[in-house]
């Protein structure tokens, strides 16, 4: 196999989390290949060598980041049955207390809102998470369902499907910048259902 090139000598790991930070603040249509190159400080062939196009980085860049959601989201919501019902507490309220931090946004959002249906792989990625998501949600209910917290006569799959809904809209309106008051009655409604 013959190399075409030269040998890549900087830290991809790092550049591209320098791409991930352009994208997530500024979106993809306001994010240049000027932009990119400025920030990383390479130039257009080692990027393209690297990465791809604009379109590729933004694809690896959005990945990473949805892997690390869903990981977050795994790391919070799994482990024992007895404080199932603890978890699924601390995920919604922590939505309610998202704070000055809430207001850079959250990238899937940002992604679903501006990309979604205009890329399929993006649109993969997107149905990929949300599943994941929803997932860890709702193995954690019938946990709780389990230690007798929930009852099981409810749908562990609705509650579920609720939680992410209000999870996720919180996240929205916190960036846009509602009251931490507010954020917390949502946080209570939901807990409600639990």
């Amino acid at each position: 196999m013959t190399v075409v090139g030269r040998p890549v000598s900087f830290d991809q790991t790092a550049m591209l989390e320098t791409i991930q930070t352009l994208f997530w603040d500024n979106g993809y249509s306001a994010t240049s290949l000027d932009d990119i190159m400025q920030s990383t400080g390479l130039g257009k062939g080692s990027l393209y060598g690297a990465y791809g196009s604009k379109q590729d980085m933004y694809l690896l860049a959005f990945d990473d980041y949805c892997e690390w959601v869903v990981a977050n989201i795994k790391t919070r919501l799994r482990g024992d049955d007895a404080d199932a019902i603890v978890r699924l507490r601390a995920y919604v309220q922590s939505a309610a207390e998202g704070g000055a931090s809430a207001r850079r946004g959250c990238m899937l959002a940002k992604g679903t809102a501006e990309t979604a249906a205009r890329f399929p792989k993006v649109d993969k990625i997107i149905q990929r998470t949300f599943k994941a998501m929803e997932r860890e949600i709702v193995n954690c209910v019938r946990q709780a369902q389990s230690a007798g917290d929930i009852s099981a006569e409810h749908d562990a799959r609705t509650i579920g499907v609720t939680l992410l809904a209000v999870v996720r809209g919180m996240g929205s309106l916190a960036q846009a910048g509602m009251s931490p008051a507010s954020l917390a009655l949502a946080a209570q409604g939901a807990l409600r259902l639990l």
